[in-house]
């Protein structure tokens, strides 16, 4: 998994990823359907505990476990 600096700086360098980010949904589940950033902290916890899933979705899942865990949720306001 990537370090909290490296998260940061892909997002600074890639405007873009946040947008996407915003808008990217969980594709199965409990909160299927639910936007990623959306989704509780203890469950996005349980998944960077278990391993995330392969893929984009494992990369913009591990994105949204770094800003909750670091209380950066804000950065989504402006995007909601």
């Amino acid at each position: 998994m990537k370090h909290d600096g490296d998260v940061f700086s892909e997002l600074q360098s890639d405007p873009a990823l946040l947008l996407k980010l915003a808008q990217y949904r969980m594709p199965f589940g409990k909160y299927a359907n639910r936007l990623l950033i959306d989704l509780p902290e203890p469950y996005v916890i349980w998944f960077a505990n278990k391993g995330f899933p392969s893929g984009e979705l494992g990369k913009m899942m591990a994105i949204v476990h770094e800003i909750k865990v670091n209380g950066l949720e804000y950065l989504f306001d402006p995007l909601r």
